[in-house]
């Protein structure tokens, strides 16, 4: 908490100066970058001990919101003098047309990826990140894939070499494998990112985005895994109360492993979540496979943990009412603009959370 205290302290100091447009950008940058002084105080979310990880989580993006807030008014300053001083000096010809003007929008993979990463920041979970280009045994073999699971086939997979040692990641697991061997357990993290596959239609593309969550630690149970995901779609959903259940499947990572349902009904034509009796598929979990813990060298009779995975526009699919997931890599503005967020307005379940 002192390294946060005196971050704020230091750039609140700063920020009284005078400062021009450049300088108050590049401060920006130095807080909130993606090697920025706020960012990596996130990434020291997971070296914590679990009893302090909220309250850091907690007091971290207070601190964040203070000094983004701040940026913003003093831009806002900057830029209103700026106005100011040409009102005075220049002449406005009343005669011409107003030029057009279009603001950017905040795209919804985007805005969704920051709320799941700020939800479960609130609960001890830090955020890792990996490469797109993955080789074999971190994609499928040291997450028990046998050489003859149908994940493996071409048709599936985009290979990047003839020996088949180069990849596009197909989920974002290996970011875990990665975390595990360059670390020692206890893990408590998310991964979000892009993962490919070789399929097109209205809800697959072949580049979509998923979210991967780890917990390994002594005694962890499937009653942890359940409070966690109950807490992140009431979160992310935004209701009071939930209906879930645990339908069981298999993944080779997994063991036992499940899908998750959750309730819903079709209200005015749109998908209410947490109502009627309708089922809804949202996402896959289970308890890391023993042979998963080995391939990264923790023993499994001592540790133990669940894992989940999330697809990400889905997510959003079903939160804003989305009909079509190829829309969102369509480039159209005129979806963007509908669809999109405004970066001044954002919802008030925004968490301000950056990555």
């Amino acid at each position: 908490m002192s390294d946060i205290k005196k971050i704020k302290d230091d750039f609140l100091l700063k920020l009284k100066e005078n400062l021009d447009l450049n300088q108050v950008n590049q401060i920006k940058t130095e807080l909130f970058g993606k090697t920025g002084l706020i960012s990596s105080q996130f990434k020291q979310l997971g070296k914590l001990a679990e009893d302090e990880r909220k309250k850091f989580a907690s007091d971290l993006n207070l601190v964040k919101n203070e000094l983004e807030n701040l940026i913003t008014t003093k831009i806002n300053d900057i830029e209103t003098k700026e106005i100011n001083k040409k009102l005075e000096k220049e002449k406005i010809d009343i005669t011409l047309p107003e030029r057009p003007f279009v603001r950017g929008k905040i795209h919804p993979v985007s805005q969704v990826i920051d709320e799941i990463s700020s939800i479960f920041s609130e609960i001890g979970f830090s955020v890792e990140e990996g490469p797109d280009v993955e080789n074999e045994y971190n994609n499928f073999t040291a997450l028990n894939t046998p050489d003859n699971h149908p994940a493996r086939d071409m048709h599936d997979t985009f290979y990047l070499d003839d020996a088949k040692k180069l990849l596009l990641r197909t989920h974002t697991s290996p970011v875990q494998i990665r975390t595990m061997l360059n670390d020692k357990p206890p893990f408590k993290i998310i991964a979000p990112g892009r993962t490919y596959r070789s399929d097109s239609d209205q809800t697959h593309t072949p580049m979509f985005h998923q979210v991967e969550g780890l917990h390994i630690d002594k005694n962890i149970n499937m009653g942890h895994l359940k409070g966690c995901l109950n807490y992140f779609i009431k979160e992310f959903f935004e209701v009071d109360k939930i209906k879930m259940r645990f339908r069981p499947s298999h993944f080779p990572f997994t063991e036992p492993s499940a899908e998750v349902d959750i309730g819903y009904e079709i209200k005015d034509g749109k998908i209410v979540i947490g109502e009627g009796d309708k089922w809804l598929e949202v996402l896959g979990c289970g308890m890391v496979h023993p042979n998963v813990l080995k391939n990264v060298k923790v023993n499994p009779d001592e540790f133990q943990g669940y894992a989940f995975g999330i697809g990400i526009d889905r997510l959003a699919m079903l939160k804003y009412g989305i009909n079509d997931l190829r829309a969102f890599f369509d480039c159209d503005y005129r979806w963007l603009n509908h669809f999109g967020f405004d970066p001044i307005d954002v919802p008030t379940n925004y968490r301000g959370l950056s990555r």
